[in-house]
């Protein structure tokens, strides 16, 4: 998993005006918690945060004014139209913490022949990881499954030290045949041809 030093900045303004200044420095307001210590409330590096915040549950290595803290992204909250970060809220983890994250899950494989579609009842799988081993991603083959075919949590290899934090029998995928259109009614353009002449 990897790591990203980060220097942030202890703000001390707070509310929309004051956030609005963080942003337009280039940037990002930001909120530190965990571990029963009262929230910090920082402003980080808007590029360098967006750069590091493009791999899943990224394990932050901050300088707080000369504080070292480890931290995880918990929420971040992007502009809806330019996709600009606008806020972030960081979890304090310590080396050797257990944590419960979400990671991503990818497919591997083809289906097989014929009209089906693969569906994702969960897009990232629930886990529990070391804080500092989180796994960025988990693979799993839908090779040669058919409708009616499904994934459940328990199928899905999962690196060393990391477990489940969903109920085994949890659907991650499955497999729906395809819905077939259906043809035009026929005549009813005939009629709007003869209304037409």
């Amino acid at each position: 998993m990897s790591e990203v030093k980060l220097a942030a900045e202890i703000r001390s303004e707070f509310g929309k005006g004051a956030a609005r200044r963080v942003r337009r420095a280039n940037k990002v307001p930001g909120v530190l918690y965990g571990h029963g210590s009262d929230p910090i409330h920082i402003s980080l590096p808007g590029h360098e945060l967006l750069l590091a915040l493009r791999t899943p549950n990224v394990l932050l290595a901050l300088d707080i004014e000369g504080a070292k803290e480890l931290a995880i992204p918990k929420a971040v909250v992007r502009d809806p139209l330019k996709g600009y970060l606008e806020h972030v809220d960081l979890l304090i983890v310590k080396r050797g913490e257990k944590v419960n994250v979400e990671i991503p899950v990818h497919t591997e494989g083809e289906l097989a022949p014929g009209a089906y579609l693969l569906e994702h009842v969960l897009n990232a799988l629930p886990v529990e990881a070391e804080a500092t081993h989180i796994p960025e991603s988990v693979s799993v083959s839908i090779q040669g499954l058919a409708a009616g075919d499904s994934i459940l949590a328990k199928d899905i290899a999962l690196p060393k030290g990391t477990t489940l934090a969903v109920e085994d029998d949890t659907v991650v995928l499955q497999i729906l045949a395809a819905q077939a259109e259906e043809p035009a009614a026929e005549g009813a353009g005939e009629g709007e041809e003869a209304a037409e002449a």
